[in-house]
């Protein structure tokens, strides 16, 4: 049995949960997400509390009743808390500005790089720091992941784009003649 597929999902104040013939829709503060239903899961939704359960028990039909619950759990967790990535910009000269809908990164080539936001996330810029938000977690750690794509960290100084918390594999370089 799925252990994640099992746990209920609690639904917060302010966070209505309709399922759909061909999708769940979470409405809450922050704003909408809908999610894909299977037709080898169920969802039942009373008392504040969302269950997901399967109809079978072959393997294909325990993989997806955990995904959906993961997916509609993570929806919950969007329109009500949202979710960040924060990006650090290192390097000499390297920085990084919001400007409208557009965030710009120079990033040591000849021009700045404009990187359109899409539909639904927002960007914050304070010093090296650019903090990625949205209530979707995939399509935030999705522009993160593009940005990062732009001037990934480099091993030898470290420059480049990087999340806060991840630890760059530093190496030594060139060692002179002896």
């Amino acid at each position: 049995m799925s252990r994640i597929g099992k746990k209920p999902i609690q639904i917060p104040s302010g966070v209505e949960v309709k399922v759909g013939a061909d999708n769940v829709t979470v409405k809450g503060p922050l704003g909408t997400v809908s999610t894909p239903v299977h037709p080898m899961v169920s969802y039942s939704v009373a008392d504040g509390v969302v269950e997901v359960s399967r109809t079978g028990e072959s393997r294909k039909e325990r993989a997806q009743h955990g995904l959906r619950r993961t997916l509609l759990a993570n929806c919950v967790e969007g329109v009500s808390k949202g979710f960040t990535k924060t990006l650090e910009v290192v390097g000499v000269g390297y920085k990084v500005s919001v400007q409208g809908k557009n965030v710009v990164l120079n990033v040591g080539f000849s021009h700045p790089v404009n990187f359109p936001l899409p539909e639904g996330i927002d960007a914050k810029a304070e010093g090296g720091k650019l903090s990625i938000t949205g209530v979707d977690k995939q399509l935030v750690g999705e522009v993160a992941a593009t940005m990062r794509r732009v001037r990934p960290p480099e091993p030898y100084k470290g420059k480049g784009i990087k999340y806060v918390d991840e630890q760059i594999r530093r190496k030594a370089g060139k060692s002179g003649k002896k």
